[in-house]
């Protein structure tokens, strides 16, 4: 972290899914004059809202949000064009003299506009992705060791995607390159939100029951009426991936919310495991100390 005060300010909210990562974030900028950029890998794409938790307008409070709506789901959104785009976000809300606030639960997100990494420019393979779609994780993971291991050392073993990117970039490339970096030049701050295990617990299964209120369950629907997949939804991950197999009549409903609660819980492990090999992470578990922590900072 940069402590230089010439530098421009960022505050990062990160956290597990169903943290309450949002409404801080819309807190602390109408506080301290912010606006909203998300790190969140599914709200990057028009018409997935409930099962991804996209906030609402009427949830923004009039507060500036970035980079929801950006991408149509039927084609693969990349971590270059994230970074190109909230880079231009945050530009844009510093000429304007505000404070940045990139609120998400998307670790890889939020380390590539920190480190300022450079990606290998590959195109996507469809037909090597049909291909690989149909292995396991672990399947997946095998292949990537014997290929490159030194790619498979830092990589998520259990994220289908990001594994299936790297075999694909072996397989046009050879090896994943060197990775260069050029980190953000900023004065940072980062709030992690962590509620005990059975708080969160319980706000992961009371909230997967609200969006199957708002309609979830017919959003996936329509998206597969809209033209895309199963396969495609089941590769977003989470709710819709376990909704698009209820609707193929794979799980009842009691089964796919078994099985969503169980997945969505560990997949907040899998996020914590990410964020505490981040530096520099001040956490907290309730709003009034994380206002405390940024009041602070912008002294």
């Amino acid at each position: 972290m940069l402590n230089n005060v010439k530098l421009p300010k960022l505050i990062i909210i990160i956290g597990p899914t169903g943290s309450g990562k949002s409404s801080l974030a819309v807190n602390l900028a109408r506080q301290f004059n912010g606006e909203v950029i998300s790190a969140d890998s599914r709200q990057v794409y028009k018409g997935l809202n409930i099962g991804s938790g996209k906030i609402t307008k009427r949830e923004m409070k009039g507060v500036p949000h970035y980079l929801l709506d950006v991408a149509s789901p039927k084609k693969t959104f990349t971590i270059t064009q994230y970074q190109k785009l909230a880079s231009i976000a945050l530009n844009k809300i510093w000429q304007k003299n505000k404070l940045p606030i990139l609120c998400g639960g998307t670790g890889f997100y939020v380390h590539a506009v920190l480190s300022g990494t450079s990606y290998p420019s590959v195109k996507p393979n469809l037909k090597l992705r049909r291909a690989l779609e149909k292995l396991s994780a672990q399947e997946l993971f095998n292949k990537l060791k014997k290929l490159d291991l030194k790619r498979a050392a830092t990589i998520q073993k259990e994220n289908k995607r990001r594994l299936i990117r790297a075999l694909e970039i072996i397989h046009e490339l050879g090896q994943v390159p060197e990775i260069k970096t050029n980190p953000l030049t900023a004065n940072t701050f980062i709030i992690g939100l962590k509620p005990n295990d059975n708080k969160l617990n319980q706000l992961i299964k009371k909230r997967i029951l609200k969006r199957l209120r708002q309609g979830m369950i017919k959003e996936v629907a329509g998206l597969h009426r809209n033209g895309l997949s199963w396969n495609r939804l089941e590769n977003f991950g989470l709710e819709y991936r376990f909704i698009a197999k209820y609707l193929q009549g794979k799980l009842t409903k009691d089964e796919m919310i078994n099985e969503l609660n169980n997945a969505s819980w560990h997949y907040a492990k899998r996020q914590m495991t990410w964020f505490k090999k981040m530096p520099n992470i001040n956490w907290c578990d309730n709003v009034s100390q994380a206002q405390k922590f940024v009041h602070n900072f912008l002294k």
